[in-house]
């Protein structure tokens, strides 16, 4: 079915639930995928039949009957893959998304348009050329059981399904003190996006929109669409600086001994080959070095072409209300946030990226599943760029860092040099010479990393947001609106109480749901939560003695 944009809503029940008129009052009927699919579904099918296929050949010795059987399995697929497309059917329908299979029996899954918390649009090449996109929503329900998917759907009708999607009306106030030094001017609300999206699914143009306001906030959801930020590919050098990509060569290796282990148990293989392999490698060490030094040296190259597949072309926009992502050389893929469900931003670098000045950048969103992936706003690029596109896109945080007291140095030099100094001593008391050495070379090496953790400490607030800094081989600063933060959590163990620290964790709703202020004076982390919150916590304080 290739019609309007499918909502399949009386126009009693709007497409975005109760008070949402549907644009132009109409009706459509329940839609299928675009049957495009049925071009892409085989060739899927395709890695799944290789092994099965090659045993009946094998088992038949090649014969022609064999042939017919393994045409009888590939005949089999593309039957089961028409059957499947035919009896999948998609809907909104009174506030909610209704994906319909029966092709053995009939089940309904129903997902209320209020649960979605954003929506994932991506094209791999074989899409992209026959110009489709799968959609995926998220819900932020654990394990994705609630999450639905729609593969394929034409280009256009996915971006104009999102619209009706993420058309919703506005949300509850937010848990805890009211936001104090920023206002949010809202536009016109999700009827406009519906109707946008409707214009969208029937070729119209798109109508012009709000505005944003200086301080980074959300503005209307007819937003005018503008690019916040893109970056260069020039910048896709600083890449391999990140360690998980750096691994990529020993992942090929491992998954290709998978592939090899799998392959061993489909062909009927016995263990006794695998085994005579692994003793054959095993004699040869000159030639598991060489094998080893060879991927050691393609880690970069290996780390910088995976970085560059993933994060080719990264364009961050605003367009709707939504802060929209896009990113991928062959695969392309868009990711929509809910501005409105933004609650923060955290930089994240580690010792390498430090030094070359550049960091990550992600959004904390309240309710976002898989919020690492769906999250990021940008990859690894120049601090002062990263900070630029977070104060517009989120907001900014207007004061700086207050330093941790002295005491917090000295508990990371000791945590950071005492244990190894003892290792360092029962090693030698034990006689293994060797282990000393290198207990005491990591224990030189924690001096400066002490200290690195130390200068990493540090908290702020400016009346708007919140701050939060801590951690040295992955330092990650996090940006928090005060509005968004639900509760304190103060934490003294006995090492710090000697010490006069504490660890004050603000719980927030969104991103890893709190972040501490670890090793702050125990003045110093209590005022700043009575500075936060006042109301919350001034009945609780023991009122200061006289002077005198």
């Amino acid at each position: 079915m290739t019609g309007p944009l499918p909502s399949a809503v009386p126009p009693s029940v709007p497409p975005g639930g109760p008070g949402v008129p549907e644009p132009g009052g109409q009706s459509y009927a329940a839609a299928r995928l675009s049957p495009r699919v049925l071009l892409i579904d085989p060739i899927r099918m395709l890695p799944s039949l290789v092994l099965p296929l090659a045993g009946v050949l094998l088992a038949g010795g090649f014969s022609p009957a064999s042939f017919g059987w393994a045409a009888a399995g590939l005949a089999g697929s593309v039957i089961y893959a028409v059957l499947r497309w035919a009896t999948f059917t998609y809907r909104v329908v009174g506030g909610r998304l209704e994906l319909t299979r029966a092709l053995v029996g009939r089940s309904v899954r129903t997902i209320p348009l209020e649960r979605i918390r954003g929506v994932d649009v991506s094209a791999s090449p074989l899409h992209r050329v026959l110009g489709l996109a799968v959609l995926r929503l998220d819900t932020g329900a654990g394990g994705g059981e609630q999450e639905g998917v729609l593969d394929a759907l034409t280009a256009e009708r996915a971006e104009a399904l999102r619209a009706v999607l993420l058309a919703r009306g506005p949300l509850p106030a937010a848990p805890g003190p009211a936001h104090v030094g920023t206002q949010v001017e809202r536009g016109p609300g999700p009827a406009a996006r519906v109707a946008r999206g409707a214009a969208v699914a029937a070729g119209g143009a798109v109508p012009a929109a709000g505005t944003v306001s200086a301080a980074g906030e959300a503005g209307g959801a007819d937003d005018p669409p503008r690019v916040l930020a893109r970056v260069p590919r020039a910048w896709l050098m600083y890449g391999p600086l990140s360690g998980a990509y750096l691994l990529t060569p020993f992942a090929l290796v491992a998954g290709a001994f998978g592939l090899a282990w799998q392959w061993r148990r489909e062909l009927g293989l016995g263990e006794r080959a695998a085994v005579r392999a692994l003793e054959w490698a095993l004699d040869r060490p000159g030639l598991l070095i060489a094998v080893a030094l060879v991927l050691v040296a393609a880690m970069p190259v290996a780390g910088g072409v995976t970085y560059a597949l993933f994060n080719w072309d990264f364009t961050l926009r605003s367009r709707e209300g939504h802060l929209v992502a896009e990113r991928g050389l062959f695969t392309r893929r868009s990711v929509s946030l809910e501005r409105r469900r933004i609650r923060g931003y955290e930089l994240a670098d580690g010792l390498i990226e430090r030094r070359a000045g550049v960091v990550r950048l992600w959004a904390l969103v309240t309710g976002l599943g898989d919020a690492r992936s769906r999250g990021q706003l940008l990859p690894v690029t120049p601090r002062p760029f990263a900070a630029g596109v977070a104060a517009e896109a989120v907001g900014p945080i207007r004061a700086p860092l207050r330093r941790h007291p002295p005491a917090a140095r000295r508990r990371r030099l000791v945590r950071a040099v005492a244990p190894w100094l003892l290792a360092a001593m029962a090693a030698l008391l034990a006689g293994w010479n060797l282990a000393a050495i290198v207990a005491s070379v990591l224990a030189v090496a924690g001096v400066p990393l002490a200290f690195d953790r130390y200068r990493s400490l540090g908290h702020a607030y400016d009346g708007a947001r919140l701050s939060v800094r801590s951690g040295s081989l992955r330092r990650g600063q996090v940006v928090v609106e005060r509005r968004a933060v639900v509760g304190w959590t103060v934490r003294q163990t006995l090492p710090q109480r000697m010490a006069g620290l504490l660890t004050v964790v603000a719980g927030v709703g969104a991103g890893s749901g709190g972040y501490a202020v670890v090793d702050a004076g125990e003045e110093q982390g209590v005022a700043f939560a009575v500075e936060v919150t006042p109301e919350w916590l001034a009945p609780f304080l023991a009122p200061r003695p006289p002077a005198g």
